[in-house]
């Protein structure tokens, strides 16, 4: 069967290494300081600043790390900004499965099966599914097979006319929340891959006898529910996201847990009936509590 999605592109590799000054100028601008700004919060001159990012002046180890916390700069790039100046990469990455990152995926798993019987589940920079809880499975029914091959891309699965799009209620507006999303983080990342992912689906047409035109905002709502047709019924839920507070590994820095849970009584009645049908309690231990995808 033909794939329903093209591959994501590989990052490209540059013909020639980049200047670590140019790099800093960029991260700079990308975060739309100026370098007035960036010398008093890194506690050094404006001058010497320029003569940084002009190549004038070569950064120590520290003053590169120094910038890149000023900047927010994430521990992959932090990598590549201490490559440019010369330096080693000082943040390991690591595979999930590797035995060094056992307590960071039974934290994973702990908090994706604390969620039952919400739907949780975790991804990668970009957006690749890695685990789920059982809860995640039940919603899944009559997504495209292809959809569902590794690795599977959570956007795409939310968006595509052979997903879930077909069975949001409010397409038009989860759309528009998924896809600003997305922007925001190509804009804080200017990574070619999410740039790419965001091109993809903003292109998508919607499935047959939808709209991506969103309906009159409603005053007084506080948040956008994902309204989602079931063979339960409709599930109203609300997502947050849950990252690592002090990841000092790139992979670990890169996971976002994902977790849905009802914006009302009847949502969570039928969220209960879906992943506990014949009624046995969800803390009933009955298998492992989290799908992997690795």
């Amino acid at each position: 069967m033909a794939s329903t999605h093209p591959p994501l592109p590989s990052a490209p590799i540059p013909s020639a290494p980049v200047p670590i000054g140019a790099l800093l100028r960029a991260w700079r601008q990308r975060r739309r300081r100026s370098q007035l700004d960036l010398a008093l919060d890194a506690e050094i001159s404006q001058r010497h600043l320029s003569f940084l990012e002009s190549g004038r002046a070569a950064p120590s180890r520290s003053m590169v790390l120094r910038l890149a916390e000023q900047l927010e700069v994430p521990l992959r790039e932090r990598n590549a900004l201490l490559l440019a100046a010369g330096f080693a990469p000082p943040y390991a990455e690591r595979p999930l499965d590797d035995p060094a990152m056992t307590p960071a995926r039974a934290a994973v798993e702990l908090i994706l099966g604390a969620q039952l019987p919400h739907p949780a589940l975790a991804v990668d920079r970009h957006w690749r599914l890695v685990a789920a809880n059982a809860a995640v499975a039940p919603l899944l029914e009559g997504v495209a097979a292809a959809l569902l091959a590794p690795p599977v891309n959570v956007m795409r699965l939310a968006l595509h006319p052979r997903g879930l799009a077909p069975r949001i209620a409010n397409l038009a507006e989860w759309r528009a929340h998924l896809l600003e999303r997305l922007r925001r983080q190509v804009a804080t990342s200017a990574d070619p891959v999410l740039a790419a992912l965001l091109a993809e689906l903003a292109a998508i047409e919607p499935p047959p006898g939808a709209s991506f035109q969103a309906g009159p905002h409603l005053p007084g709502g506080i948040l956008v529910p994902l309204e989602l047709e079931t063979a339960v019924g409709r599930l109203s839920l609300i997502s947050t996201t849950t990252v690592f507070g002090t990841p000092a590994e790139v992979t670990l820095s890169e996971l976002a847990i994902e977790a849905f849970y009802p914006a009302d009584a009847a949502t969570a009645a039928r969220l209960q009936r879906l992943v506990s049908p014949t009624g046995i309690p969800t803390d009933t231990p009955t298998g492992t509590p989290t799908d992997t995808i690795a």
